[in-house]
């Protein structure tokens, strides 16, 4: 069993975060892992992306080829866009639906939109309204994660929450529980 998942984002979002969390949780199952990551623009809000890919077998190359990703996780919609050629025919999309113009010529929302509803396989929410109604903006990404873990049959919801006490131990009982509530 494999699953091959395309992270994807702004930087400053919380993509590596999910990428770290995922790792973690996919280790602790015992899978093999590997994982090339693209964050050289995320201190100025560019582009980030991780491939990360997962298997109860032995993996070659930690690259995803075209149309072969199994999952997109995007915390921006434009950025799940950019990534669609390496998406598998029964691949699933999970993104915010909340535009992060930080660019001039950024599309138009409705056209976003467009493009995104021709997606046979799309899940998308507002993670930054959900994380403020759960009590912390910053933990928008593990809302994202939490939408994206049905997506992610290879390691159980469990594994995760256990990951992310692992990964954010190092900040505190608030912050563990703050992520835990948005898984």
């Amino acid at each position: 069993m494999k699953k091959d998942i395309i992270l994807c984002g702004v930087g400053g979002h919380g993509i590596l975060s999910i990428a770290t969390i995922i790792g973690q949780a996919a280790l602790s199952a015992g899978l093999h892992i590997k994982q090339a990551e693209v964050h050289g623009m995320s201190q100025r809000g560019g582009d980030v992306q991780s491939n990360l890919r997962l298997s109860t077998e032995p993996i070659w190359s930690d690259i995803i080829p075209l149309g072969q990703a199994d999952l997109i996780i995007s915390t921006e919609p434009m950025e799940a866009l950019r990534y669609v050629p390496y998406l598998a025919p029964d691949g699933v999309v999970v993104t915010s639906s909340l535009p992060f113009v930080n660019m001039p010529g950024y599309p138009e929302e409705d056209k976003l939109q467009a493009e995104l509803s021709r997606l046979p396989h799309l899940v998308q929410l507002d993670i930054e309204k959900k994380a403020l109604e759960l009590g912390n903006l910053r933990t928008a990404n593990t809302v994202l994660l939490g939408a994206a873990a049905p997506y992610i049959d290879i390691i159980s919801r469990e594994q995760l929450r256990e990951a992310v006490k692992l990964v954010f131990a190092s900040k505190g009982n608030d912050i563990i529980e703050a992520n835990l509530k948005c898984l």
